[in-house]
Formats: C-alpha cells, structure tokens, sequence
C-alpha cells in the first residue's frame, strides 16, 4: 500500500499519480488534501509519513509546490528516509542506496509527464541490500 498526500501546490499532480497508480493496479491510500483550497503540508506530510513508518503503509509519496516543505516535516517523523527528487537517475540511486521510503515532489518544478517516470522508478526500484549501504542507513537512523 502506497500512502500519498500533499497540500494545494500538489493537488493536481497528486490526482494524476493517483490515476496513475490505478492504471498500474497499485493500492493506494490518500491522506489529503481533498481540495485544491489553500492548507497547511505539514498537516499531510505527518500523516503519510506516520503511516509509512507504523507499517501502515509500505512506501509513501509526497507532492507540495516544491517537494521540499514536506520532506522536511516527513524526515522529522522517525525512521522515515524522505527524498526529493526532481529526476529519474536520483529517485533510482536513493532507493538503491538510501532505501528511502517517501518520494517527494515539487508540482511547481516538475512537469507531470517526468513526475510518473519519476514515481515509477521510485516505486519499482528494490532496495540494493548492500553491506555498506546497511551500514550507512543505521548511521543515520543512530
């Protein structure tokens, strides 16, 4: 299950992942905003992030103007390894590397033809597993 959220910036985007996600046969779970009405991301990004760190969720996907309001608040919620990513290679290498767990998303940045590409990569690129990047994700997580 893929949590998902964002703030007015994200709106659209968000509904066209989520359309998205349903073509590929992907569970999701919209945590908000429902209105394209101007709110608050911390709101939205707690959320998701909370639900991908409990387990509720395994991967999570945040959209605001930038994408970098809400990875900050996501990154703050521990346990939870958030990044932004504006282009296909970085949203392969954090999962490779990072193991992240939350892909962010500026709307206002990224055009929404390069956000799937985007959102695929993230979503269909394993973790590597390697030692050295155990090791580094437990230094951060310290």
């Amino acid at each position: 299950m893929i949590a998902i959220g964002s703030d007015h910036g994200g709106f659209d985007l968000k509904q066209e992942i989520m359309a998205h996600l349903e073509k590929r046969g992907l569970a999701y779970k919209n945590f908000g905003t429902y209105t394209p009405d101007s709110c608050d991301y911390p709101i939205y990004a707690r959320a998701v992030a909370k639900a991908v760190a409990s387990g509720e969720c395994d991967r999570g996907i945040l959209i605001c103007g930038t994408g970098i309001g809400v990875s900050i608040t996501a990154n703050k919620i521990r346990g939870i390894r958030a990044a932004l990513c504006g282009d296909c290679f970085s949203a392969e290498a954090t999962r490779l590397h990072n193991d992240a767990n939350i892909l962010t998303l500026g709307a206002r940045v990224t055009g929404p033809g390069l956000a799937l590409k985007i959102v695929d990569t993230f979503l269909d690129t394993p973790f590597s597993g390697d030692e050295r990047h155990l090791r580094r994700i437990s230094m951060i997580e310290e």
